[in-house]
């Protein structure tokens, strides 16, 4: 639990980051998984949304009893039930959590991608 914890869309990138720091060091587990551009291309943005999450299951120290999706779809994973919950990141501190991760880290990447191309912005 924290004060700030709130759907990420709502914190500022000041508030993020200092959550990201928190979330790393207090949570149980915590994983990100990453899906390239030739990935989305070959499988659409849907399934790679779902592949994401299934490889920040797989980076889990502690293995789920259940696991809570943001949203109205999922791709199961295997031997963990799931329950997909609307505007979940505004009813759920994990689900919070996790968007505070994946849009901290997907900054990140833009970041470095700005760097490396910087016509791109």
């Amino acid at each position: 639990k924290h004060p700030l914890l709130n759907d990420s869309k709502k914190l500022t990138e000041k508030q993020r980051y200092e959550l990201r720091l928190l979330i790393e060091k207090e949570a149980l587990a915590w994983g990100v998984g990453i899906v390239d551009h030739k990935e989305i291309d070959q499988i659409n943005i849907l399934n790679a949304s779902f592949l994401a999450m299934h490889r920040a299951v797989d980076q889990l120290i502690v293995r789920p009893e259940l696991l809570l999706i943001d949203g109205n779809r999922f791709n199961p994973y295997a031997g963990i039930d799931h329950k997909c919950i609307i505007k979940g990141d505004s009813k759920y501190l994990s689900i919070a959590a996790a968007s505070v991760l994946a849009k901290t880290y997907r900054d990140d990447i833009m970041v470095a991608l700005n760097d490396k191309y910087p016509n791109y912005q």
